[in-house]
């Protein structure tokens, strides 16, 4: 199995994210059942780089999924966004300068699931 910085580097090199590169992902990202904050971040910057161009459109899904289970299957605030996570998430969000669809997406996705959604990720939607 690649490292997830092996599938960064192919992913980056083109640029875009297609059906196996997305599968290879989900494989490594959910190997040991969970997701963690460097894994998460990844996937902002993977989302960052491709933002845009012509991705499989399961790469949105897995994006969504994995975020989410970072945010939401967490052991200090299970189903809900704590105020590091939501500070955490507005700088991802931000940090390149524009929300895509794929961010927004997330947004709306965790907005439905979460027992909370803090202001500071309201105001994204506006």
């Amino acid at each position: 199995m690649k490292s997830l910085e092996q599938l960064k580097n192919e992913i980056l090199a083109d640029g875009i994210i297609d059906s196996a590169e997305v599968k290879e992902l989900e494989t490594v990202l959910f190997a040991d059942g969970k997701i963690d904050e460097a894994e998460a971040s990844l996937l902002f910057e993977l989302n960052n780089a491709v933002s845009g161009k012509a991705n499989h459109e399961s790469w949105e899904t897995l994006f969504i999924k994995a975020v989410s289970s970072y945010l939401l299957e967490d052991e200090t605030s299970a189903g809900e966004i704590d105020t590091n996570e939501a500070e955490w998430l507005y700088d991802k969000i931000k940090g390149d300068g524009q929300i895509d669809s794929t961010e927004k997406n997330l947004l709306l996705h965790l907005k439905s699931v979460s027992k909370n959604f803090p202001d500071n990720l309201e105001t994204l939607l506006k």
